[in-house]
């Protein structure tokens, strides 16, 4: 913690949030960057400032439009500003500042965005600005570099916020569940411990460029340690409590405690990061990157949970569970005051009386609920099933081919703001064009056919003037007004053109998406390689990228998953009910969480890693409490046989897993404060999608298909 915690500040510098490096090597819209880099002098991102100004009276416009342009060229970052660049109506204006990137860059692009937020604020400060329309116009910052600024910015608080709202929630959860506060303490420090050093291995595993750390890794690594740390922590100190009342000493019974949890906690943390390293097989960077980003902090709140917490219950004894204290003689006491109000054990010769047979207490509602499984468990688990299939139906409704970026963000957005501008008045897709880099020889088949293609606005070559604007920036204000005449001649770079077309509709939106693909679909017979980039080219390959991912990882989880049950369990068939058992509630949770998405967020779309990372945590961490269950289950059998045997241990761990899936489901959903529809979405997913498994699932549906099915479910093992 004391090397970890320091690094929580410094994890910034080796972050970045920017969509082209998730992208692999291979991509098409990456081949594509790095052959147009060498048209130009050095690399640069463009934010796009417009703002409603006339230009009516160019005699009074344009000078003071002009100061502005060379106002925002003096912020520190900026290679040069583009503009003023008038609408066709007169009524708006944009500027192009090309903002320098890459490791020479003297500061990062979102600090200056910053301040050209902060000149734009006031732009009458500068003297030949006021009073004139350029003074009153509201100006709002866009474009590749406007956005990332914001996505960078509401990443900002995974530091702060986040980690506060998901501490606090744990903590009122466990102050319910133990009705103590020393606990809940203990446990705490337990996850921050296992949090701190998980970023201290993460830290520097992105400093040797091993992996792509992002903001939305960060984030989730927060909430995956707490919530797995609270899961393995509240499963021992239950076994701690129950050792504590069968026995006087605190070592003997912490240390039947840790050997008795250590099998389900080792195995469960072993099938989530064993299901999370499953990602290191997706293309997608951001994707490939979170398997290791992830499993390492599965690891070490595995190892923080089996000796930071021993250690601190061993130092604290039974004072940690003040003021309800566990020991022997409570526990005879509590049987004589239940037996004195005729609230005693059911006895061993009642219907289900080895349901509770040996066991030191009630359990309340889990003993309840283990009888009617026993009663009806046939019943039971058909209804279940059917219920669960029924709400699997939404997933027919799910659009998860992607989202616009600007859309990504919730709430007010300056980059949206700027894009609805240039929509109202411009070419929408102006200032980010796509990038065609074709042979020489084909330059004029190339553009003939970029021209012509459907979506796209205007088209033209690269030049060799480098003075004049970036091609494809929209046509600007009559000669004389500032804007030097654009060369006829192109310019050429190892036998290859760049050209440059202006999109008719935004450059992060799916109507952008669609017009690369048919781009790249018309120019595929074209003599000689011909590669298609640009930021919709981006997005495009991200969202295909990351559907080829979500048809690759699912079944290789589901494989790996089911062999490690296979060796857990010493069995075939029960492993085989409980993927299949787990991967219906990831279903179900999907199809509800779509009508949601659809008919109360308002979201009609989704991101294809919404679904994939969705699956990846449910099915790992939905396991989880079925290991919990399971593990125990097989230990009852072998002392009253598997139908008493499973109803003992839903009975045991009922109180234990649940309380674990409340804590799991709380943490994710402190996901939702991170203002990104991405982030609120997987929130709700895997919250809802924990829930369902822990009280659905795990309570009714597993233990029922146990209990109906018998012996068998153990084969090829020979257990009664």
């Amino acid at each position: 913690m004391g090397l970890g915690g320091p690094t929580f500040g410094k994890i910034s510098e080796v972050s970045s949030n920017d969509q082209s490096t998730f992208l692999p090597a291979t991509a098409e819209s990456t081949l594509a960057s790095e052959a147009a880099a060498g048209f130009r002098d050095g690399s640069a991102v463009p934010a796009i400032i417009v703002g409603e100004a006339s230009t009516s009276d160019p005699a009074v416009a344009f000078p003071a439009l002009a100061a502005l342009g060379e106002r925002l060229g003096e912020v520190e970052g900026v290679e040069r500003v583009v503009g003023p660049i008038p609408s066709e109506d007169g009524q708006a204006v944009q500027f192009l500042a090309l903002i320098g990137t890459g490791q020479e860059a003297p500061r990062e692009a979102a600090d200056v965005v910053e301040d050209l937020e902060a000149v734009l604020a006031d732009p009458g400060g500068v003297p030949a600005v006021a009073g004139t329309p350029a003074a009153d116009a509201t100006w709002h910052v866009g474009g590749p570099a406007g956005l990332a600024s914001e996505l960078g910015g509401a990443f900002a608080g995974i530091d702060g916020l986040l980690l506060l709202v998901a501490l606090v929630v744990v903590f009122v959860i466990l102050v319910a569940v133990y009705r103590s506060v020393v606990l809940p303490i203990l446990v705490l420090l337990t996850s921050m411990g296992a949090l701190c050093a998980a970023i201290l291995a993460v830290y520097w595993m992105a400093r040797a460029d091993w992996i792509q750390l992002n903001g939305q890794s960060q984030g989730i690594l927060s909430i995956l340690v707490i919530g797995a740390t609270t899961d393995y922590c509240l499963l021992l100190v239950a076994r701690h409590r129950e050792e504590l009342l069968q026995r006087d000493g605190i070592g003997p019974a912490l240390m039947a405690a840790v050997r008795g949890s250590f099998g389900a906690i080792t195995a469960s943390a072993a099938t989530v990061a064993a299901a999370l390293l499953i990602l290191l097989v997706s293309d997608l960077n951001s994707n490939r990157s979170l398997g290791p980003i992830a499993a390492s902090g599965i690891v070490f709140a595995w190892l923080a949970a089996l000796t930071l917490l021993p250690a601190l219950l061993q130092l604290m004894g039974r004072a940690a569970f003040w003021p309800t204290v566990p020991s022997p003689e409570s526990a005879r006491r509590r049987r004589e005051k239940r037996a004195a109000r005729g609230r005693g054990f059911v006895q061993p010769e009642d219907r289900d009386g080895a349901l509770i047979a040996g066991l030191e207490e009630d359990h309340g509602v889990w003993t309840r609920v283990a009888a009617l499984v026993a009663r009806n468990a046939r019943p039971v688990w058909i209804a279940t099933a059917a219920v669960l299939l029924a709400l699997a139906a939404g997933v027919t409704q799910l659009q998860a081919s992607g989202v616009a970026q600007t859309d990504v963000l919730l709430g007010q957005s300056d980059a949206r703001d700027a894009q609805g501008l240039l929509s109202r008045h411009f070419e929408a897709g102006s200032g980010s064009p796509a990038e065609i880099v074709a042979p020489e020889a084909q330059r004029d088949r190339v553009l003939e056919i970029v021209r012509g293609t459907t979506g796209v606005a205007s088209a033209e070559l690269e030049a060799e003037q480098s003075a004049g604007p970036p091609a494809g920036t929209p046509a600007g204000p009559p000669a004389g007004a500032g804007q030097p005449d654009a060369p006829a001649e192109p310019k050429v770079v190892d036998g290859r053109v760049l050209v440059s077309a202006t999109l008719a509709d935004p450059a992060d939106s799916l109507e952008a998406e669609r017009t690369v693909g048919a781009l790249r679909e018309s120019l595929a017979d074209v003599e000689g390689e011909v590669l298609v980039g640009g930021t919709a080219a981006q997005a495009l390959d991200a969202n295909e990228t990351a559907q080829r991912d979500l048809r690759l990882v699912i079944p290789l989880v589901l494989l790996v998953v089911l062999l490690i049950l296979m060796a857990l369990l010493r069995s075939v068939v029960a492993p085989v009910l409980l993927v299949l058992a787990t991967t219906l509630s990831f279903g179900s949770a999907l199809g509800v969480s779509t009508l949601v998405f659809q008919h109360l967020m308002g979201f009609d779309d989704a991101d294809p890693t919404v679904p994939l990372y969705g699956f990846v945590f449910l099915v790992a961490l939905g396991i989880d409490y079925t290991i919990f269950l399971m593990t125990r289950a097989r230990e009852e059998t072998l002392r009253v046989g598997t139908r008493a045997g499973v109803l003992r241990a839903l009975t045991v761990t009922g109180g234990v897993i649940t309380s674990a899936g409340v804590v799991l489901a709380a943490t994710f959903a402190a996901l939702a404060v991170i203002p990104l529809m991405f982030m609120v979405q997987l929130a709700f997913i895997v919250a809802f999608g924990v829930l369902l498994d822990t009280l659905i699932v795990r309570s009714l549906l597993i233990p029922a298909l146990v209990r109906d099915i018998g012996p068998k479910v153990w084969w090829p093992a020979k257990v009664d």
